[in-house]
């Protein structure tokens, strides 16, 4: 089956998979889109899985206060100095402040089955499975806080 050069070009714009595994994925899919993104998502769960026993030594802390009364404070981890510094990792880990300021997780297995809040459709263990793939190294949530006024 011959896949549109669009196509290839427009699932590798939503998913920023490699070209030869966005083609396969269409093919597979017999051009379906959808069918093709959800191939994609699954291929890269089983590659961060994989990834899963690797140190991570490197990575960021972000803050996020909303509007004054509430924040959090998150370390995100990866292996590498250079995949901490993509705005892909910048982007998780202000995300997993945002979420931990909002929905004040227990502890890190209580976060990581949370509903994402901006795509209740994922959890933040699929989120961060999600940047695994599209980085290549294994990322883990350190530690957070989070603080609200007057608590």
């Amino acid at each position: 089956m011959t896949i549109d050069i669009k196509l290839i070009k427009q699932l590798r714009e939503q998913t920023s998979a490699g070209v030869a595994d966005v083609r396969e994925a269409l093919e597979e899919a017999s051009g379906d889109l959808k069918k093709a993104e959800e191939l994609l998502r699954q291929k890269g769960f089983e590659r961060a899985a994989k990834k899963g026993g690797r140190a991570t030594g490197a990575g960021l802390i972000d803050a996020y206060i909303h509007q004054g009364r509430a924040g959090a404070i998150v370390e995100v981890l990866c292996e590498t100095d250079f995949v901490a510094r993509t705005s892909e990792f910048k982007t998780l880990t202000h995300e997993l402040a945002m979420q931990v300021a909002s929905m004040n997780p227990k502890d890190n297995p209580d976060l990581l089955k949370q509903e994402y809040i901006r795509d209740p459709s994922k959890t933040i263990s699929d989120l961060i499975k999600e940047t695994i793939a599209k980085l290549g190294e294994n990322i883990t949530v350190g530690r957070f806080s989070r603080f609200e006024l007057g608590k």
